[in-house]
């Protein structure tokens, strides 16, 4: 592209032209006219198109097309066929919205990227476009379904689906230091770490039989059924630091109980926990809830360490566990600094238990009796 066909160049002839390509044609409908032909209210209608994470457009504009309708239509026959319940509606359709908003994004990206790779400068060509959206449907539909068969196999292998959930250990995994690293590394470089990160843990996370529920940023959400298998995993992680410094070093908090899962995210207090670990954790180290220290106590695959009592947010008197490997008997013994820490560590845990102690006998103890007239 010249000097001289930058400056006549205007964008939006080349989004109208990529819009008529993935839409089937040009916009030629208002919001009412969308409302009329698919029978529903426009009301409905705006909600629906706000919830899927689209901008919203004024009643008058041309801003749809027949594809449009047939989503509102489509949308509805699911609802009154019971698949998507009237009180999870709008959850469903923003579930729905921010993952392809997401997916859409790194697309659009990548193949931006690929352009310019092959010397195409940052025009997206409807050529392109032609050969790669086909295969890119075939591939999300693929992975839908196969998605879904996991989906439905974890579910169904579940005794029972309650109200208060099922238990789950869950854990969160976090870049130590990267508020530091984001303002010293270049962008290029901060995508790779990210990168960098996410496919080891996640590779991790599935071959240790978990399910990978968001990333934020710079920390991954993750769940498994099996404690140990959280474990392992976790232990595995900060160990990829140590075998290769150009990974991230991270922190680690896991937590164990009953968890609602919904719509693929998961709720409730063991969630909190898990969460309020992980900034209680040191870099380079794995924290637990007592419930789930309890689950691995007599595993001999795991040494675990009661730490001193800590308050958070929620929580005045949280009870964290260390989770290490074994010592290996041909293993050096801890540094000054670790072994000064264990000390304090256990010295701290007895003041705690003597403090409750005192507490419960305290409690236990009859008042005095009055004195008779």
């Amino acid at each position: 592209m010249t000097e001289g066909d930058e400056s006549a160049f205007d964008p939006s002839i080349v989004i109208a032209a990529i819009s008529a390509f993935l839409l089937g044609e040009l916009p030629s409908l208002t919001r009412e006219q969308v409302a009329e032909i698919s029978g529903i209210p426009s009301e409905i209608a705006r909600e629906r198109w706000r919830a899927l994470g689209f901008p919203e457009v004024g009643d008058d504009a041309v801003a749809f097309t027949p594809a449009d309708v047939e989503a509102l239509q489509i949308t509805q026959k699911l609802i009154d066929l019971g698949v998507i319940r009237e009180d999870s509606e709008n959850a469903f359709i923003r579930t729905t919205g921010r993952t392809f908003a997401r997916l859409a994004e790194w697309q659009v990206r990548a193949l931006l990227a690929s352009a310019i790779d092959k010397g195409e400068d940052d025009d997206l060509s409807l050529d392109l476009l032609d050969e790669i959206v086909p295969l890119g449907e075939k591939v999300q539909s693929y992975v839908w379904r196969r998605h879904l068969v996991g989906a439905a196999s974890r579910l169904l292998l579940k005794e029972s689906e309650e109200a208060e959930g099922y238990p789950m250990c869950v854990g969160f995994a976090d870049i130590v230091g990267y508020t530091t690293k984001s303002r010293r590394l270049s962008t290029g470089d901060l995508a790779a770490m990210v990168d960098r990160f996410e496919e080891v843990a996640t590779g991790l996370i599935t071959d240790h039989h978990g399910q990978v529920i968001k990333t934020i940023g710079d920390e991954i959400l993750f769940v498994t059924d099996e404690p140990a298998d959280a474990a392992r995993l976790a232990l595995l992680l900060l160990e990829e630091h140590q075998n290769d410094e150009t990974f991230p070093e991270v922190r680690i908090g896991m937590a164990y109980g009953n968890v609602l899962n919904r719509l693929g995210d998961v709720f409730g207090p063991v969630v909190n926990v898990a969460s309020r670990l992980t900034s209680v954790a040191r870099p380079g180290r794995a924290v637990v809830d007592r419930a789930m220290a309890d689950e691995l106590r007599d595993d001999e695959e795991f040494r675990l360490r009661r730490m001193r009592r800590t308050s958070v947010k929620g929580y005045d008197h949280l009870e964290p566990w260390s989770l290490k490997r074994p010592r290996a008997d041909d293993e050096p013994r801890p540094g000054l600094r670790d072994a000064i820490e264990e000390v304090l560590e256990d010295a701290a845990t007895q003041v705690d238990d003597a403090a409750r102690a005192a507490s419960a006998r305290r409690t236990k103890r009859p008042a005095p009796r009055k004195p008779r007239s």
